[in-house]
């Protein structure tokens, strides 16, 4: 394979037709109550947050994250920026988007404005794309907030739209781009995003249930969080973490970087993943170092085997996987595991061996039947779809410490492409 750094003109070029559809063209506006210089903060002087309000900025663009035999995989992706000057956006995100994007994290009864700068794809100039956020479940009150293309608006190249949300409904999503979604998707315009329900802030109308700890509830027992807004407490949680899972079809990426036809027909994961990585790199608990471009094969390796060798660094030396999938947590408490299944061509069947699994929402919905009667699912597994949400409790009350794995139940699906390290596993701590 040729490197992939000598695409160093064409991305030149790009960042030039940035800087002049910046100035002429397009423009970075962000929109956020109360903040008076764009960037998303109320950090400066005469600021004023208004309640329960909240903003961020993201950008959309490319970047280059590693697989876990070290082949750089060429992606796109969301990072945020939130704390940029307008002037400073582009420039800053260019080659800086994160495999999986930044995670948000809401509050029912806030007003979330989230802007969106798109600042290209350097290294592949020929392209224009536009780019959205498709908040994905969630009731949005009106069509152009939604990031469906055909009924909503787009975000070209050098250009911001804030997007408004009233968060009314709590639980586990996710969001994506959804331009050209199928592609986009593939290529990691995807990220972790969860709504944590207003009794953690209030207790339950019944009394039943305190006030989480994680708003300052002090009572003994008290959990840190709840899941929904339940009534009765039983979707307590102590430790929370979210895991989307997700694989990249390495020759899809391999032809995007070069310019070649997308197989779309025959998409195929061969590198399966838990929040962008896989093991041991899913238990890292620091970001990934930006990969380099070493892809060049040695005689007697299969084409497309690193080397080893140090190679070029790509991403401008920037960290773009900066999420792991590792949990620790202390014997007798309960997790939660918000997973999220983002993956195009297959249904993945998750385990965690030696634990019980507790489903109790799925698709932002706690599982209750009408009569008000929990339908809680205890399970050693669970299967889900592209485009599936679940909430999970495990409760250690009567587990022995030890390291537990999560992982996926199809042994193939835990290794990468090389069938080396790598695939969905990830490991549960319990102290």
């Amino acid at each position: 394979m040729t490197k992939l750094m000598k695409r160093a003109l064409p991305a030149a070029i790009s960042l030039v037709l940035l800087g002049g559809m910046q100035g002429v063209n397009a423009t970075v506006n962000v929109q956020c109550p109360g903040d008076l210089d764009g960037d998303g903060t109320w950090n400066s002087p005469g600021e004023v947050q208004p309640p329960n309000t909240k903003c961020m900025h993201l950008i959309a663009g490319d970047s280059f994250a590693v697989m876990s035999d070290t082949n750089p995989l060429y992606t796109f992706g969301f990072a945020e920026r939130t704390g940029d000057l307008p002037n400073e956006v582009i420039a800053n995100g260019i080659l800086d988007a994160e495999w999986p994007g930044s995670t948000i994290e809401l509050e029912e009864g806030q007003q979330f404005y989230l802007s969106l700068t798109n600042v290209g794809t350097v290294m592949r100039p020929d392209l224009f794309d536009p780019h959205t956020v498709h908040f994905h479940g969630f009731p949005n009150a009106a069509t152009v907030f939604d990031g469906v293309p055909e009924v909503s608006i787009a975000i070209n190249m050098g250009s911001t739209l804030t997007y408004y949300y009233n968060i009314v409904q709590p639980g586990t999503y996710f969001y994506h781009c959804h331009v050209e979604a199928t592609e986009h998707m593939e290529m990691g315009m995807l990220a972790n995003l969860y709504v944590h329900p207003r009794q953690d802030a209030e207790g339950c109308a019944s009394g039943g249930c305190p006030v989480a700890t994680r708003m300052g509830g002090t009572d003994a027992g008290a959990p840190t969080g709840y899941v929904y807004n339940d009534d009765d407490g039983t979707t307590g949680w102590d430790v929370e973490k979210a895991i989307q899972v997700s694989g990249f079809d390495s020759e899809f990426h391999d032809a995007s970087i070069f310019v070649q036809p997308l197989p779309f027909a025959l998409l195929e994961t061969d590198y399966p993943q838990l929040n962008g990585r896989g093991y041991p790199d899913t238990i890292n608990p620091s970001e990934l170092p930006a990969p380099a471009d070493n892809l060049e094969p040695v005689a007697g390796h299969p084409a497309g085997k690193i080397t080893g060798t140090p190679g070029e660094i790509l991403n401008n030396g920037t960290p773009t996987q900066v999420q792991n999938a590792l949990v620790t947590m202390n014997q007798g408490e309960k997790l939660l595991l918000r997973l999220s299944n983002v993956g195009l061509d297959r249904f993945w069947t998750i385990t965690a061996t030696g634990l019980k699994m507790k489903v109790i929402g799925t698709g932002a919905k706690l599982m209750r039947g009408v009569t008000g009667h929990n339908l809680y699912k205890e399970t050693a597994s669970v299967n889900f779809g592209g485009g599936q949400a679940m909430d999970v409790l495990i409760d250690t009350a009567d587990v022995a410490p030890g390291t537990y794995f999560l992982h996926a139940t199809e042994l193939h699906q835990m290794s990468n492409r090389t069938q080396l390290d790598g695939g969905m596993i990830a490991e549960i701590v319990v102290n």
